[in-house]
């Protein structure tokens, strides 16, 4: 009698833990580590909805490796202090309290700590270069970050998800191989000289390579 009532309760509650994660799941509550909506408090409370989005401010001009390296860049402190060095003070005391902040640690000439938002696993080689080049906005990826008062994951970085785009891209890119690069936008040249004669072993498009992410 004993065991048929333990067998009950273990039953039950594997039924039970079964249930909430199918529920956190299906309801997007349970990311599997992919950091989607990922939110982290930050030393400065930095605002991209203020300065790219009302300021029209450039993306490139805190990130400047966005277009030329693998890394896109944090701003250093130097960067800030071109629009904080004394002519921008903040209209209220919410502002100019971490703006102070800010010129503290340009005196002290201390980094400012950035909490990392955006993460990948050590064994993806993503390139901020090679997809801003081909013509990707910030806002692929990042989703409409004009708009965010405070900066979080917006998509869930996993492999699926970029596999996805790059499929997508596949079939885009292979109906221009034989055009004429004059007449492809800029962004579409790009990837057409970057893809059209690198083929793999199996003679498919290097852009749906597994070593074009993993190497």
């Amino acid at each position: 009698m004993l065991k048929k009532v333990v067998g009950a309760v273990v039953a039950l509650v594997f039924l039970v833990g079964v249930y909430v994660f199918f529920h956190l799941l299906t309801s997007n509550q349970l990311n599997l580590g992919y950091n989607k909506y990922y939110q982290p408090e930050q030393p400065i409370p930095f605002s991209h909805k203020r300065h790219a989005g009302e300021f029209g401010m450039d993306c490139r001009f805190c990130h400047a490796g966005a277009e030329v390296s693998r890394h896109a860049g944090i701003p250093s402190v130097d960067t800030c202090m071109k629009c904080h060095n004394g002519n921008v003070n903040g209209k209220s005391e919410y502002s100019k309290k971490w703006i102070k902040k800010l010129r503290e640690h340009y005196t002290k000439k201390e980094p400012i700590p950035w909490v990392k938002v955006h993460m990948l696993p050590d064994h993806v080689k993503f390139d901020h270069s090679a997809h801003v080049n081909a013509g990707k906005s910030c806002q692929t990826c990042h989703g409409n970050i004009e708009n965010m008062e405070k900066v979080y994951q917006h998509s869930d970085l996993s492999m699926g998800w970029c596999v996805n785009c790059h499929r997508e891209r596949k079939y885009e890119i292979e109906a221009q191989c034989d055009e004429p690069i004059t007449d492809l936008y800029q962004g579409d040249a790009y990837i057409r000289d970057f893809v059209c004669d690198r083929k793999d072993t199996d003679g498919d498009f290097i852009l749906n390579n597994c070593s074009t992410c993993h190497r």
